[in-house]
């Protein structure tokens, strides 16, 4: 299916402002957790988040969220990858995407996999990010107090999908406390990332669980979201060959593996987002803020902000399983995936439920 002629739908009013920052609350604070733990350059991930913000919201028409891959940003967080086998991940699974969409074979890919599954890997998701978060969180309790004074405060006031993004902003005010503010300054050649030294199997594992969660919640959930919210077809093969065709562009230009997501389209649409030119306008404020991020602002940023933030986000991820139509099998695979690791947890979540619905459809 095609994209409905919307292209040129682009509003600039006070609800699309709004709406940005739905989307925002979902990058930012993974984006930042990520440039803090490992070796990405944070002002060329903010350029090309974006540059893709901007190019799809023209492409669509449509406030079509653009955020992190979020089981590869996990697992990196975590320690599990570097930032070399995340970039070799995100570009194979860019290959793959393109392939499936181009294709128009997405729906096969999905049967396989399985509902059940894809929130497993989703809860597995949360719980590394929840242990890495309390870990950090740990490291000075006061401090983490006041992170979790701040979130209690924001849900009280009934600001609870916002809640990580207060977080972070409070953190990065400590951080210009300490390291003043950072002259501007348009970053130089991208980093290239070691993928000749990065061929492993935390890449192969991190690939296949990024594919379930990219497929369920940024595929197929997406465009049934965008049917709903905006009555407009959006298929969901041609969300796969978008994800594609940006992770292979953006990943050798200093990005991160990146795809669309349901999460941040309801975002922004409950902020007041009604077309594509909240995705410009955020696009504008990445670009802005990518010749402000400086590594002594990010050295000053609190560990122990960044662990309650992370908590934050894994909360919200993981609570997703409560929706899973077995939700004994998703809490499972969550929980090898903690024991042992995400791809083992993935493959046998896949065999485990086929093995189910086999035998439900015998009886």
């Amino acid at each position: 299916m095609a994209v409905r002629a919307r292209h040129s739908r682009l509003e600039f009013t006070s609800n699309e402002v709004t709406g940005a920052i739905g989307d925002s609350i979902t990058v930012l604070p993974l984006v930042v957790a990520l440039a803090l733990v490992t070796s990405i350059s944070l002002p060329h991930v903010m350029i090309a988040f974006g540059v893709f913000q901007i190019v799809w919201g023209l492409r669509y028409g449509l406030p079509i969220s653009v955020e992190p891959m979020k089981a590869l940003a996990a697992l990196a967080i975590a320690g599990a990858m570097t930032y070399g086998e995340i970039a070799l991940a995100g570009l194979l699974l860019g290959v793959v995407l393109l392939a499936i969409g181009v294709t128009g074979t997405l729906a096969s890919v999905e049967r396989w996999i399985g509902e059940p599954v894809i929130r497993g890997v989703q809860f597995a998701v949360g719980l590394l990010l929840l242990e890495t978060g309390v870990h950090l969180a740990l490291e000075d309790v006061v401090l983490a107090g006041v992170g979790v004074a701040i979130v209690a405060a924001a849900v009280v006031l009934g600001y609870r999908r916002s809640s990580a993004l207060v977080v972070l902003i409070v953190g990065l005010g400590l951080a210009l406390a300490v390291a003043g503010v950072p002259s501007p300054r348009w970053p130089g050649p991208p980093p290239v990332p070691p993928l000749g030294e990065s061929v492993s199997r935390a890449v192969l594992d991190g690939a296949f669980a990024q594919l379930a969660m990219t497929i369920g919640n940024a595929a197929l959930a997406t465009s049934l979201l965008v049917a709903d919210l905006f009555d407009e077809t959006v298929s969901p093969d041609e969300l796969a060959t978008s994800m594609g065709a940006t992770n292979l562009l953006a990943i050798p230009a200093g990005g991160i593996p990146m795809c669309h997501g349901c999460d941040g389209v309801a975002g922004k649409y409950t902020f007041g987002a009604r077309s594509g030119g909240a995705n410009v306008i955020l696009g504008g404020f990445y670009l802005a803020a990518a010749v402000f991020a400086s590594a002594t602002l990010l050295e000053a940023f609190p560990l122990a902000m960044l662990g309650v933030l992370l908590v934050v986000v894994a909360v919200t991820l993981g609570s997703s399983v409560r929706q899973s139509e077995h939700l004994l099998l998703s809490v499972g695979i969550g929980l090898l995936a903690l024991a042992t690791n995400i791809g083992l947890a993935f493959v046998v979540g896949i065999v485990a439920h086929l093995g189910y619905r086999r035998v439900s459809n015998e009886d």
